[in-house]
């Protein structure tokens, strides 16, 4: 009983660390960018987001020159049409994807290669970014002296699912990884990252080998992230909520299938991916379990988890409202996790119409 009163105490404290010192883009302090950018935005089938995606990164401020690159990714949608309503906008039609390649890492390799700035700034197409957002992260970018950062976005969940699940993204690292230690320790394995809204030095992604060199990676993110890291430059995640909103899914089959493509590599390996599963089940589920059956003790472990969620959801200005539903959050990722090796190991993976292999 008393481990599953301490083990819900080590998010707890990690999430409250992280949740004081955590670096934060604000766009208060933001500073003309005097070095040339490049807003890389990839696109596949997104004729729904076109519009606004592009219209935010077209009035992107405090950047002396910049250019927006757009690739559609063979889209059979109308997004190539609705990209070609933006005269500012360099907009070009994906190659067909080539083996070993996934689909997104080929895009924003593409849109490496037909841009020019010496900052890349990669944005998903559904992330929308206020006119300093840029121009903050690349200030706070240089404050640090580093060579990447990833601004988190507002994670906006609007369907019961997604007001269930969305919130594990950022408590999941709040939770786990000591965020300061890991930028001066420099371990590859503790950074975090998220592709909807990164910054990269054009040399340090030139030198590191790009999104080349993790072509067949499914967290493209965090592998980049990895990457750079591994080749000895620096970089980290910065809370962004106050710069950048996303909206990753519309509905709950989307979500259902934007987290079986990945949730497999999440964890390194099956080993990695059981011992993550038994401690979010140990912290998460079982001390709610044990106090409904009667062992009143057990409710101070499913408070005590329950707060790291809300502390977590509070400071990214993510959905607190959920937190109570932790456990059911939880069992519901482990059966996302178990669907995702499944379809793994079956050669059933798909995103967007092509196979995650």
């Amino acid at each position: 009983m008393i481990l599953f009163l301490i083990l819900p105490l080590i998010p707890l404290i990690f999430t409250l660390i992280n949740s004081l010192t955590m670096r934060v883009v604000s766009g208060r302090d933001a500073k003309i960018v005097e070095d040339s950018v490049a807003i890389l935005i990839p696109m596949r089938n997104e004729e729904m987001n076109v519009m606004e995606v592009i219209s935010s990164a077209l009035e992107s401020s405090l950047l002396k020159t910049s250019e927006v690159v757009a690739l559609d990714d063979q889209s059979v949608d109308g997004t190539l049409k609705l990209l070609k309503n933006f005269s500012e906008v360099k907009s070009i039609s994906g190659s067909p994807l080539p083996d070993s390649w996934l689909g997104k890492n080929f895009a924003c390799h593409q849109l490496v290669a037909q841009s020019s700035g010496q900052y890349l700034v990669f944005v998903d197409a559904d992330v929308r970014l206020s006119p300093r957002a840029i121009a903050a992260a690349i200030t706070d970018m240089n404050a640090y002296n580093w060579d990447f950062i990833s601004p988190y976005p507002r994670q906006i969940a609007k369907t019961f699912l997604e007001r269930l699940i969305q919130p594990l993204l950022q408590w999941s690292w709040l939770s786990s990884v000591p965020l300061r230690f890991s930028e001066r320790g420099h371990f590859a394995s503790m950074i975090i990252a998220n592709g909807q809204f990164m910054i990269v030095k054009r040399d340090a992604y030139i030198k590191a080998g790009g999104h080349k060199a993790i072509r067949h990676e499914v967290l493209d993110d965090l592998e980049l992230a990895r990457l750079l890291v591994r080749k000895g430059f620096s970089g980290g995640v910065a809370e962004g909520s106050n710069i950048a909103v996303c909206r990753m899914y519309d509905n709950p089959r989307d979500l259902v299938s934007g987290y079986t493509k990945s949730l497999w590599r999440a964890f390194g390996t099956p080993v990695g991916t059981s011992v993550a599963v038994l401690f979010l089940i140990a912290t998460g589920v079982v001390p709610f379990i044990l106090a409904v059956s009667g062992y009143p003790s057990a409710w101070i472990g499913y408070f005590t988890i329950v707060l790291s969620r809300y502390v977590a959801a509070v400071r990214t200005r993510s959905t607190p409202s959920t937190a109570l539903l932790h456990p059911l959050a939880i069992l519901t990722l482990v059966f996302l996790i178990g669907k995702s090796w499944y379809q793994k190991i079956n050669g059933q993976l798909v995103w967007r119409g092509r196979s995650v292999v």
